[in-house]
């Protein structure tokens, strides 16, 4: 059966080829590749990470890193933060950086990440937390769309009217795959060990279980192959207690930023047949692969550049392309 559902692929890919030639032939190149994406190319499709290391040294290396993967066949491209954590919080810095990513010629879809807002402090030395993130939202999410010379339409959660200040949480789609972002830093989810109200993290883990919601409802309604999260922090799906050790008390302390949503995520997961790949700015391994623990997958880009082939053909749909690693460098000096 699999060798059969392989022929009639291979057969469609070639229709799809030979239909291009003669699109080429009648049309003139792009306006060939234009109307045959829809057939073929946007199943099969690949993505590019940035991992934070590249933004720790400064523009250069980010902007090498833009160059890099800049490849034709790349859909869009994720970057994980807009500055390192010794890099300062001001509105020229953002700007800088708004301006470097808007001239890159695939889309990008920036990552926020705690460094860029969540450690920043204003010159009494006291937190500028929410101040940093609400001038980031504004600089960098203000519209339905990615940075990029090339762009790619966005659905911002900040569409939805009690939510409009989460306008970094977005979705969009290539082909059968859904894709978005889901603001959750790396630093416990910004989950601060103090007295009173957490008010910030309290605020954002309501939006963010609502975002979560309306993605897996999507994902469900429109019958698609997949839902891939992005985010800096990792929720640590794939070592969540399972069975009898999960209803044992204290199987995650009570100042676990990520206890929620890691667990709202694989109770969505079971409800979705499709697959679920969790994107992170960790790093836990030498080499950048995918682990999966029944349809979760989990992907720790951490601070290197790669690109993900995603191909309906293949049993795990997702696959790191070992080729298209890029290890950030430290910065002189560091």
């Amino acid at each position: 059966m699999h060798r059969l559902s392989m022929q009639r692929l291979s057969i469609r890919r070639r229709r799809s080829f030979a239909l291009f030639a003669i699109l080429c032939a009648l049309t003139g190149g792009a306006r060939a590749v234009a109307l045959i994406r829809n057939t073929y190319e946007d199943n099969a499709h690949r993505f590019a990470i940035i991992g934070h290391g590249f933004t720790d040294g400064g523009e250069k290396r980010l902007a090498q890193a833009l160059r890099d993967n800049d490849d034709n066949v790349v859909a869009f491209l994720v970057v994980t933060g807009i500055k390192g954590m010794n890099e300062p919080c001001t509105d020229k810095l953002y700007q800088q950086r708004r301006e470097l990513l808007d001239d890159a010629r695939r889309p990008v879809v920036v990552l926020p990440a705690g460094s860029d807002w969540s450690e920043c402090k204003n010159s009494a030395g006291r937190s500028d937390a929410i101040e940093r993130l609400n001038r980031i939202r504004e600089l960098f999410y203000g519209e339905p769309n990615t940075l990029g010379v090339r762009k790619l339409a966005l659905t911002r959660q900040s569409m939805s009217p009690r939510f409009r200040s989460y306008a970094e949480n977005a979705h969009w789609s290539v082909g059968k795959v859904l894709y978005a972002t889901v603001n959750m830093p790396a630093n416990n989810n910004h989950y601060l060990n103090e007295a009173g109200r957490n008010s910030e993290y309290e605020d954002r883990l309501v939006a963010n279980r609502f975002w979560l919601n309306r993605l897996f409802a999507i994902a469900r309604r429109d019958k698609l192959e997949a839902l891939v999260l992005f985010s800096e922090g990792d929720v640590k799906a794939l070592s969540q207690p399972t069975g009898l050790r999960a209803l044992l008390r204290g199987a995650a302390p009570d100042n676990d930023g990520f206890a929620e949503p890691r667990r709202l995520i694989l109770s969505l997961a079971q409800k979705f047949r499709g697959k679920v790949l969790l994107v992170d700015g960790t790093r836990v391994r030498a080499k950048p692969a995918i682990e999966w623990r029944g349809n979760v997958g989990h992907l720790a880009a951490g601070a290197d550049a790669l690109e993900v082939v995603v191909d309906p053909a293949t049993k795990t749909l997702f696959k790191v392309d070992q080729r298209k690693v890029e290890a950030a460098k430290p910065a002189k000096g560091q």
